[in-house]
């Protein structure tokens, strides 16, 4: 469980690219990164984008909720903060969240990118800059020169499982695109295969399709509480299963692009698998590594951990996520079942080291 830094580099490296070729193909039981979309919408080509709309620079704290439409209501709040974005090589979304010009959007959207065209939801449109990626968690940032912005509110608490969930973004170059749903479960492990490298994101049924991603996931009161990313596809467009980054950690990885400073996640020191046997489901430890955090708090190799700090633990993907949210020095409660007892450990998170 091995977490890499952030960096300001421009090239997110092999994951993207295998995530943009995923993200308009079809896979079979597979994830797929639904962003950029390479080509026009698949309905006729006469339909016209949506129309742009005002709203305050800043969003109320509860939208008017007129004749009980809460999606229109959120709608009117975010709309004039998302982005069409478009790439030599495809389209995606991104979302406004600085007034001095700072876009945030999917790392896949910009990869290989210098510089991007972005169309604002009142038609203007600037040439962006791309800051920097973090692509083990999907984030990017781009720069535009821009006044009179209107900046999109980020909600970093974590949404609650049914509640309200609407995504806007440009699905299919459709921009302004909107579509509801609910949060269908929070805390699914999203992980890089080359890196290793999980994250927690938020799974959600509203509508999400190539060209989406970047875009945003927002609540009943138009805040942010994600940035779409893939979707877990049987046709190649949407089945109903879509997947976020949570704005906790989209905002502290675009604070670290633009900052430029590494932000190092916290590290464990184990290495696992599933439980294959009968009893609780968990985190089976296979190895644990020498003056690690987990040595030191005396985990041991067949334990196996049910929860990190209250949060359900089934595999160790969900283990990797969940210590990847924390940073070096945090103390988090590890559960785990030993022998078939339960045992809790205050564990201080150490700093990933290159040679694990």
């Amino acid at each position: 469980m091995n977490d890499s830094q952030t960096t300001n580099s421009k090239k997110p490296g092999l994951l993207s690219a295998i995530l943009y070729f995923a993200g308009v193909a079809a896979l079979v039981g597979a994830v797929a990164w639904i962003a950029p979309s390479s080509g026009e919408p698949s309905a006729p080509t006469t339909l016209p984008e949506a129309a742009a709309t005002t709203t305050p620079a800043v969003a109320p704290e509860e939208p008017v909720l007129t004749g009980g439409e809460p999606v229109a209501a959120a709608a009117e709040v975010i709309l004039p903060s998302v982005v069409h974005i478009r790439t030599a090589t495809g389209l995606g979304s991104g979302v406004i969240y600085d007034a001095d010009g700072l876009i945030v959007t999917a790392a896949h959207v910009v990869q290989d990118q210098d510089t991007v065209l972005i169309r604002l939801a009142d038609g203007r449109q600037f040439d962006g800059t791309v800051v920097g990626t973090a692509p083990d968690v999907d984030v990017a940032v781009i720069r535009i020169e821009a006044t009179d912005l209107t900046v999109a509110e980020f909600e970093t608490d974590k949404p609650r499982v049914g509640q309200l969930a609407i995504a806007v973004g440009s699905p299919w170059n459709l921009a302004s695109t909107v579509t509801s749903g609910i949060i269908s479960a929070v805390d699914r492990p999203s992980c890089n295969p080359i890196s290793a490298a999980c994250v927690s994101v938020l799974q959600t049924d509203a509508a999400i399709n190539p060209g989406n991603s970047g875009g945003a996931l927002v609540d009943r009161t138009g805040r942010v509480v994600g940035i779409n990313v893939s979707i877990f596809t049987e046709s190649g467009a949407n089945d109903g299963i879509g997947f976020a980054v949570p704005s906790e950690t989209v905002m502290a990885y675009a604070e670290s692009i633009v900052t430029g400073e590494p932000l190092v996640a916290g590290f464990l020191g184990v290495r696992g698998g599933p439980v294959t046997e009968g009893g609780r489901a968990g985190a089976l430890i296979t190895r644990v590594l020498p003056g690690s955090a987990a040595a030191e708090a005396g985990i041991q190799v067949e334990d196996v951990v049910v929860s990190i700090d209250g949060v359900p633990t089934q595999g160790i993907d969900e283990l990797a996520a969940q210590v990847r949210e924390h940073r070096p020095g945090d103390i988090v409660e590890v559960v785990l079942l030993r022998d078939g007892e339960e045992i809790v450990y205050q564990v201080a998170l150490g700093e990933p080291e290159e040679s694990s």
